[in-house]
């Protein structure tokens, strides 16, 4: 009799636990897809420091009232409760020094809101001190990115992409548009722009993986799931209810394989989080996981610029609205 209600109550603890993770799976989909509208913005209204021009600039973040207008915008970025999107508009302060740089932006759609992402050169001049010109690309991506940023170090570093989630979604799915092939810039800050001859393509990534850290603090991935889609062709027209399949384990056989979906570990592009230590460190990517693995990890990106940190092509731009994971 003991072992049966023993064993009642390991099925009843499994079926709730069950029930927990899928819960929890469920509310991270319905927190992409609420805000994934992209109807609702906020702005941070910032006032650069005078030694660099001291201009007016204001930073979009989609969540509140389109008529939200924070006045003392020089306040690090804090997500509300829930809120898992995040741009890179972002607030800088170095050597005490404040800047901004805004790449993502709200534009009319339908009688909403969609997201326009854009690379731009931000340029920052001060008489006799510094004149730098900066190729910026645009991002917006499920994920973190602390503020201020106190350094020009590792810029794909800063961005920590992705939250926790278990699930095997079928695609992401999205209306798009896109202005891309702009020749690629070269704008690190310390020299002149220069031209590199190629163009530049937009992307758009959802990947899947299953993470761990080991007792040294390193942080390991297998890939569970990709789909990544390259825009390299202008689209002026909305594209809407577009689909991009996630494909599930070893990808590099498969039809329409492109070295771009491939593994991360290449230091200018490799994936970073915060270990248990506090630590940002690499995300290594180790090998492809078997089908049917579940994730404890997602990343969505969107970016107008698909190359190196500090190239771009200037003038490319992608719109996206209604975002939503296909479970």
């Amino acid at each position: 009799m003991r072992r049966a209600r023993l064993f009642v109550l390991y099925c009843l603890a499994a079926v709730l636990s069950a029930c927990v993770e899928a819960h929890a799976q469920d509310e991270v989909v319905r927190r992409i897809n609420a805000y994934g509208t992209f109807d609702n913005w906020c702005v941070r209204e910032v006032k650069e420091s005078a030694i660099i021009g001291g201009r007016t600039r204001y930073l979009y973040e989609f969540y509140g009232q389109p008529s939200d207008t924070l006045r003392n915008g020089k306040e690090p970025f804090e997500a509300p409760e829930g809120y898992l999107w995040r741009t890179n508009n972002v607030l800088a302060v170095v050597a005490g020094i404040v800047k901004t740089n805004t790449t993502v932006y709200p534009e009319a759609r339908d009688g909403g809101y969609c997201a326009r992402i854009e690379t731009h050169i931000e340029d920052v001049k001060a008489l006799g001190i510094v004149n730098m010109d900066v190729t910026c690309q645009g991002a917006l991506m499920i994920g973190a990115l602390p503020e201020p940023i106190k350094d020009t170090k590792s810029p794909m570093a800063k961005v920590l992409y992705g939250v926790p989630f278990n699930g095997l979604p079928k695609a992401l799915k999205l209306d798009y548009k896109a202005d891309v092939g702009h020749e690629t810039i070269r704008g690190t800050g310390f020299s002149k722009l220069k031209p590199m001859g190629y163009p530049d393509w937009a992307e758009i990534t959802v990947v899947l993986q299953k993470r761990w850290e080991d007792a040294d603090g390193n942080v390991h991935a297998l890939r569970v799931g990709t789909g990544i889609e390259r825009i390299t062709e202008d689209i002026p027209q909305w594209v809407n209810g577009h689909e991009v399949e996630i494909l599930y384990g070893d990808i590099t056989s498969m039809p329409g394989y492109e070295g771009y979906m491939g593994l991360r570990n290449d230091p200018e592009n490799a994936y970073h989080a915060i270990n248990s230590r506090g630590e940002n460190v690499v995300v290594h990517e180790d090998g492809w996981a078997e089908p049917g693995t579940e994730p404890n990890h997602i990343m969505i990106h969107f970016i107008s610029s698909c190359g190196n940190a500090f190239h771009g092509g200037v003038g490319n731009k992608l719109w996206v609205d209604n975002v939503r994971l296909v479970m």
